[in-house]
């Protein structure tokens, strides 16, 4: 008994069409996987099965947790085997956590667009051209979004015929590549994503204002050793996302008080939204895009916000009334309030405890002087 023992059940007994209760086999066979004792894991690491809730999974799987890291599979990394539709085929892939991506992004080509993006840049970090026989993504022939987002969130697959599974001596040699990918995959993506940066989420536009993820610049810069650079920018980057979503989240909260109503989800790549409470979508709204003033000096985040706001209003707002704009910062900008407000730009700060802002900013009633 084994990793291939317990492939091979699943394989066999699985049916979607016979439901996802406790009395249908496969459903038990997947349930069972958490308390087997004859998988010999690495330390740390246990199995879980995955057959659906309510409704049975098109493609069930099992998930391989670190137990002492991210074991949610709705966001991080993790590794797991994806059955194909068909049950033909197994794959063990290194994945993405999927549904977080949901509020921000839905369940369709954007949230697909940006896992294929941010898989190919974490590519890099566990090089895969190293590996025979690994390829990027599995084919899970099922068109539901769940199916097609596992195989967009791939970062490295390696395939195998359920009917002609390999011993449990290869599918472990397999199992602690994957482990040592995931270790690296894990530092790159804890890097990228405790960053602020502008393109944290990066794009591209169409004519019509559809958006395509971006080709990755760096696709062939590989330095040799990064490691005492990414131990520097580590501290710093933590502290840039918790001070940005905070910045958002402290004036959200303050104009609901002013009579707006604030809007995150569902709006990326926009920092914020603001509509008058009780306002139909499609009324003017304002477009906020929020940025971290570093050293005293705003000279870098003004301008970054000036681009954004340009960008988004002439190509996210094709077909509707172009927005108010509003660069909100996380402390005085001086000389350049003035500035924006003549470039259309409305300017909000924190000034201690309140928020100060450009005449624009005092007449909408955002601000408190």
């Amino acid at each position: 008994m084994g990793i291939r023992d317990m492939l091979s059940e699943v394989a066999r007994t699985y049916d979607r069409n016979a439901g996802s209760t406790r009395d249908v086999k496969g459903q038990q066979v997947l349930r069972g996987v958490a308390s087997r004792t004859d998988l010999a894991l690495p330390a740390g690491f246990k199995a879980k099965g995955h057959g659906g809730q309510t409704t049975p999974a098109a493609t069930p799987w099992i998930g391989i947790f670190d137990e002492g890291g991210e074991r949610d599979p709705k966001k991080g990394l993790y590794l797991a085997y994806i059955f194909s539709a068909d049950l033909k085929n197994v794959t063990l892939t290194l994945q993405q956590g999927i549904t977080w991506l949901e509020e921000r992004l839905g369940r369709g080509v954007a949230r697909e667009a940006h896992l294929r993006h941010h898989a190919a840049r974490l590519r890099r970090a566990v090089r895969r051209q190293e590996r025979q026989g690994w390829t990027d993504e599995p084919e899970l022939r099922d068109r539901a979004a769940r199916p097609r987002a596992y195989e967009a969130a791939s970062v490295i697959a390696k395939s195998y015929d359920t009917a002609a599974l390999p011993s449990d001596v290869a599918l472990m040699d397999d199992l602690l590549e994957a482990i040592t990918s995931l270790r690296r995959a894990e530092e790159a993506d804890r890097i990228w994503w405790m960053s602020d940066a502008a393109d944290a989420l990066e794009m591209s536009y169409t004519p019509g204002g559809a958006v395509q993820p971006v080709a990755d610049p760096l696709a062939g810069f590989q330095p040799k050793n990064s490691g005492e650079y990414v131990a520097q920018i580590t501290a710093r980057q933590q502290v840039k996302q918790r001070s940005h979503e905070k910045l958002i989240e402290d004036f959200g909260h303050f104009v609901v008080r002013r009579g707006y109503s604030p809007f995150t989800r569902g709006q990326h790549p926009k920092d914020l939204v603001l509509r008058r409470i009780g306002a139909a979508e499609s009324d003017v709204e304002w477009l906020v895009e929020a940025k971290v003033v570093r050293n005293g000096n705003p000279t870098k985040a003004v301008r970054e916000a000036v681009g954004q706001l340009y960008e988004y209003r002439h190509f996210l707002y094709e077909r509707q009334p172009e927005p108010f704009l509003i660069g909100l910062f996380s402390e005085e900008i001086g000389a350049y309030a003035p500035y924006l407000e003549e470039r259309g730009i409305a300017s909000i700060w924190r000034d201690g405890a309140r928020w100060a802002g450009s005449p624009k900013a005092r007449e909408w009633g955002m601000a408190e002087g």
